[in-house]
């Protein structure tokens, strides 16, 4: 399978240059892969370059989950995540994914010296 990267999974949700935009369904329609990494650097583009709000950025992660082309690498993992993100928008999205991420692979708590993150079960804040 082939995988996309941040600037085409971000292509396919704004949708704001058409000749890149048609290029990207194209690339897609043959089914590619997204990665943690992609996907969040995605979201962090929503939201630092578009300004897209929680809610709107929780929905692009849904939207590229369930897209038929795409498959989301750890689908369960994500969901976890938007899952908490909706609930604690203030973290943002790749805080829980990590955790999510950790979580899966068994090794927690994580470690962190974010006090908000540090609020979630499994997660410890380290002190200086």
């Amino acid at each position: 399978m082939r995988a996309v990267d941040t600037n085409v999974l971000v292509r396919l949700v704004v949708r704001d240059d058409a000749d890149q935009v048609r290029v990207a369904d194209e690339f897609v329609a043959g089914d590619a892969w997204v990665s943690h990494l992609v996907l969040a650097g995605t979201m962090w583009v929503l939201d630092a370059v578009y300004e897209r709000t929680p809610e709107q950025i929780a929905t692009a992660v849904d939207m590229l989950r369930n897209h038929q082309q795409l498959t989301v690498q750890d689908s369960d993992v994500v969901a976890a995540a938007i899952e908490r993100f909706r609930k604690r928008p203030s973290l943002g999205f790749s805080d829980c994914l990590v955790l999510e991420i950790a979580r899966k692979a068994g090794n927690l708590p994580l470690a962190t010296f974010d006090r908000h993150l540090s609020k979630l079960g499994d997660a410890v804040r380290l002190q200086s």
